[in-house]
């Protein structure tokens, strides 16, 4: 039984239509939201193992914003990109390719390993005005509060590419393993949303291509952070970070912050590395504030 989207009420006033475009010799899936007249766009790119879904959530509070959500390669609708090893260098250079297609100059968002990605194709060169980061990965996540369950996860993924295809796929989309992913990651206490969080992990969480595109994007994850991009991403740069996060903490994002040479850091209680699903109305607040027009050159 599919848990209630608490946040469907503001998410069913907001048009959406589905798109695709060729990037990089495959076909990119995308959705876009909001009025087509928008004074703003963003184009928004999501973490591991998601797709456009999981930032439904944030989108829903920002009705006034045009909002441009890929899957990305190999994740959702979105197959991967023929004969290509899925590293950061790829994701980064399909995002250059994709956002100057649909929507060049348009800001740019990144959640979690999406963060990672979006640092490295704008430290690249990609045009945008201002970038946008949700729980950016801003330490080693090896070295997280979580340390430990992530040297697990390195063994699950090792795992699952190891075993015999079947059984590796299997592992990888093991609904027991994905639910105890979920319940790890989430701190809320509203039960329904509890509910919703879990259930959207149970629905999105397993729609990757295969196991090798997920081996590739997982090791990518785990690899990088957005500290060997920061000093190189000259426009304003906005953080939205977890107290509680899991991954990356809030320790390390306030050092982070001080790396770009314009960050601003906005700090969100009682949450972790859900901001997107668990406190999407204050991530909403604190990017509408981001994008409103400086007032006398102030900001």
């Amino acid at each position: 039984m599919t848990a209630p989207n608490p946040y469907a009420p503001l998410l069913d006033e907001i048009p959406v239509e589905r798109h695709e475009v060729a990037v990089l010799g495959g076909t990119t899936a995308y959705w876009v939201y909001g009025p087509a007249d928008a004074e703003t766009t963003i184009v928004a790119v999501h973490g591991f193992r998601g797709e456009h879904h999981g930032l439904e959530p944030v989108v829903a509070h920002l009705p006034s914003v045009r909002v441009i959500s890929p899957d990305l390669p190999g994740f959702g609708e979105t197959a991967p990109v023929p004969g290509r090893t899925h590293d950061l260098d790829l994701y980064a250079k399909w995002l250059r390719e994709f956002a100057t297609a649909v929507a060049p100059g348009a800001v740019i968002l990144g959640h979690s390993f999406g963060s990672i990605v979006v640092a490295a194709a704008v430290a690249a060169g990609l045009q945008t005005s201002r970038v946008i980061l949700v729980n950016p990965i801003g330490a080693p996540a090896l070295e997280g509060p979580r340390g430990i369950l992530t040297r697990l996860a390195v063994f699950y993924y090792w795992a699952g590419a190891k075993l015999p295809r079947r059984l590796g796929e299997a592992l990888l989309r093991n609904g027991l393993i994905v639910r105890v992913m979920s319940v790890s990651m989430a701190k809320t206490k509203d039960s329904g949303i509890r509910r919703f969080v879990h259930d959207q992990h149970d629905t999105y969480f397993s729609r990757f291509a295969d196991r090798d595109v997920l081996r590739d994007a997982f090791v990518a994850s785990v690899s990088n952070d957005v500290r060997a991009f920061a000093p190189r991403i000259a426009q304003p740069t906005l953080l939205v970070a977890a107290v509680r996060d899991d991954i990356t903490p809030i320790e390390a994002e306030r050092k982070l912050r001080a790396m770009f040479p314009h960050g601003e850091l906005v700090e969100i209680p009682d949450v972790g590395h859900l901001i997107h699903y668990e406190t999407p109305a204050a991530a909403g607040d604190a990017i509408t504030r981001f994008l409103a027009p400086s007032d006398a050159g102030t900001r």
